[in-house]
């Protein structure tokens, strides 16, 4: 009897340590702040006052520079990472369904839309985030911190893969939005456009996939070259790699995909396209008379 007490006793306490770190008791409109250890005292008061949450009744995350080259040294020059951990951001739970919004405050490289876009990947959903920093940053570290504070504030354990290609996601996206032409908005649409039809049609080949790929280029007018049509079917076949429940992603990236599908459909988006179309009907006809005034020439 006394074994048998001593060692539900020692079950108890196990569990008792475990359980806090295991599991979060996580509700809508919980608050998680995360903040880069490398930043001053002053710079932390003011950005904890920029988000405005008290640093005495919010859990804080800190969030270290070795941890950014964890994640973003296979993609990304050690000097673009830096040696300092700066980028900040604030959590907050939404309701379920509520899907991902994301706002951004001196963040120079990557875009709201990218952020959201490969926070969907790695499996964060149903949350308003904000990132930002004291001066203007790159803001690539930023998603290191918003993935750790979700982990901690849901117990939710994102498997370490999903880290790695989120940060990829985030990486090819920033580094397509500074092709000319492209710009961060249209990269981001070609990213959402992408899952938006592979939610609708799984491929089953690499041919399939790399379809897909060119189909979603095509609808969002973005010119791709070789190496970037392969550099995203490889991306996109380690997403497929990782199972992930694509109704999933596309409703975390709903918000996404309304505002891309109502420019196509306002005034603006309307004027533009048809602004192109007769660009190009210019072109035609400016060919077409000069053909003929060659052929004219040559009669």
């Amino acid at each position: 009897m006394r074994k048998s007490f001593l060692f539900f006793i020692a079950i108890l306490l196990s569990i008792s340590c475990i359980a806090p770190f295991a599991y979060a008791d996580a509700s809508p409109g919980d608050v998680i702040v995360t903040l880069g250890a490398n930043l001053t005292p002053s710079q932390k008061d003011s950005l904890l006052k920029e988000m405005n949450v008290d640093k005495n009744s919010v859990q804080i995350v800190e969030v270290t520079n070795q941890e950014e080259h964890q994640y973003l040294d296979k993609y990304l020059p050690k000097a673009q990472i830096g040696t300092r951990a700066i980028s900040s951001a604030k959590i907050t739970l939404g309701q379920k369904d509520s899907g991902l919004s994301v706002s951004t405050h001196n963040i120079n490289y990557v875009s709201n839309d990218m952020y959201m876009n490969a926070l969907a990947t790695a499996g964060v959903k149903d949350a308003a985030v904000y990132v930002t920093a004291p001066f203007a940053v790159s803001g690539t570290a930023g998603l290191t911190g918003l993935i750790k504070a979700y982990e901690v504030q849901t117990g939710d354990k994102i498997p370490e893969e999903n880290k790695q290609v989120a940060n990829e996601e985030m990486v090819t996206t920033a580094n397509l939005a500074n092709k000319d032409g492209v710009g961060k908005e249209k990269a981001a649409e070609l990213i959402t456009a992408i899952k938006d039809k592979i939610a609708k049609n799984p491929p089953n080949s690499d041919q399939e996939m790399q379809n897909i790929i060119q189909d979603a280029a095509d609808q969002t007018n973005v010119k791709l070259t070789d190496d970037e049509l392969n550099q995203l079917k490889e991306l996109f076949n380690k997403m497929k790699d990782l199972n992930l429940n694509w109704d999933q992603v596309g409703h975390q990236l709903k918000s996404l995909k309304d505002k891309f599908h109502h420019f196509a459909n306002s005034d603006e988006g309307k004027g533009f396209f048809a602004a192109i179309g007769t660009f190009f009907a210019k072109i035609a006809e400016f060919l077409s008379q000069l053909f003929h005034a060659i052929a004219s020439f040559f009669q």
